[in-house]
């Protein structure tokens, strides 16, 4: 359903268990989002037309989105 809204390589953050022992956050481009993935433990961020997503050379990218829209 989100892809009739938003690109397909647009930014998607899962944070697992946020702030317990099993925290866990991952990066993946929309169209790779298994919703499956996704629970009551989960929080999922989808970013806009504008956000991007960075490595920073560790393999864990940073996500961001311009604080002025063209």
């Amino acid at each position: 359903m989100l892809l009739r809204h938003r690109a397909a390589d647009t930014p998607a953050v899962l944070g697992r268990d946020v702030g317990g022992a099993g925290e866990r956050v991952r990066v993946v481009r929309l169209a790779d989002l298994d919703p499956a993935e996704v629970d009551m433990r989960t929080l999922l961020i989808v970013g806009s037309s504008q956000t991007r997503a960075v490595d920073r050379g560790d393999g864990v990218p940073v996500v961001y989105t311009p604080c002025r829209y063209p």
